[in-house]
């Protein structure tokens, strides 16, 4: 992913086998990255028990949340793809016991599919 591709919040599929290593103090025994991807400096992870999303805070990025969030209580997701005159594509997950979905944007070009077709694979299979 160019620079261009980051500042627009393209996603772009990130190294699985990477995470894997990074993630090592955050997974449980057993968990695998299946499916990884980065958008700007968030990442969206997804492995055989959850999505964990990933976001880098600050100036440097040295301060990072990790939302764990797991399948079986997704209740709902929606994706809005990029219109001719609404550039933006957009991610909701509803999780159970909030009443306000968790909200991601994507600019127009994203690979916004990929990252519903992940969530599908977990949520629905």
């Amino acid at each position: 992913m160019g620079l261009l591709g980051g500042l627009m919040g393209n996603a772009s599929e990130a190294d699985g086998d990477k995470l894997q290593k990074e993630l090592a103090q955050v997974l449980v025994a057993g968990e695998i990255v299946d499916s990884a991807y980065k958008v700007l400096r968030d990442t969206f992870v997804f492995t055989n028990k959850r999505m964990i999303l990933i976001d880098r805070q600050g100036l440097t990025g040295k301060k990072v949340e990790y939302l764990s969030v797991p399948y079986r209580s997704m209740v709902s997701f929606s994706v809005e793809t990029a219109g001719t005159f609404d550039m933006d594509s957009e991610l909701k997950i509803w999780i159970s016991g909030q009443s306000a979905p968790l909200q991601k944007t994507f600019s127009k070009g994203s690979n916004i599919t990929k990252v519903q077709q992940s969530l599908a694979k977990y949520v629905l299979g």
